[in-house]
């Protein structure tokens, strides 16, 4: 019987992950594809995202030359000045940014001690001076949240966050895994403190 849970249980680990990401590939594909169909009537399966990602390209080299520039920069003046319209657009701006910008805010991953001698958490520093909160001793730190598209920033003494010299991309894949994922192996149940393994 335990053979036959633990072979369900691998096979669970590797059905879910690779049926959700087709899912919402598939998902994502036909409803680009049913748009098409309903607005322009056209029919060939998978041109949906082939034309999104065209697009997504070309609003890129647009935005490469003097004029993409200018035009996109009306645009972020016009939606950043809307109410309502300019809280959710300069949100998602800067959380993409910080992503894949030129500016990314998560590119510094730092180990936060988060009471003295008490327990660690990954985090990121995001800004490094808080003077305009009279903080002048203090950093902002993101910390993602585990399974989640979410996270927190706390404002911490800065002599109680110690930058990590590893990948940005791997921490943040460490925390959001929830420790699962990141690294370049499993830890060896030596390098264990006693009674962790």
């Amino acid at each position: 019987m335990r053979k036959i849970t633990a072979c369900f249980l691998r096979g669970l680990l590797i059905f879910v992950p690779v049926a959700l990401t087709i899912f919402v590939v598939v998902y994502a594909i036909t409803r680009l594809d049913g748009l098409l169909r309903d607005f322009f009537r056209i029919t060939i399966p998978g041109v949906g995202l082939a034309i999104t990602l065209a697009a997504i390209f070309l609003i890129g080299l647009l935005a490469s030359n003097f004029a993409g520039r200018w035009f996109f920069s009306l645009i972020d003046r016009l939606f950043a000045r809307l109410p309502l319209v300019k809280l959710l657009y300069s949100s998602l701006k800067d959380f993409i940014g910080a992503f894949a910008g030129e500016k990314k805010s998560f590119d510094k991953p730092a180990l936060v001690e988060l009471t003295p001698g008490g327990p660690l958490a990954v985090g990121f520093i995001t800004r490094e001076s808080l003077d305009l909160l009279n903080l002048a001793d203090h950093v902002a730190v993101y910390f993602p949240q585990s399974y989640n598209f979410a996270g927190s920033v706390l404002l911490l003494p800065a002599d109680r966050v110690r930058p990590l010299d590893i990948d940005s991309s791997e921490a943040m894949a460490f925390v959001v895994s929830g420790g699962v994922t990141g690294g370049h192996g499993k830890q060896d149940a030596a390098q264990l403190p006693d009674g962790a393994a």
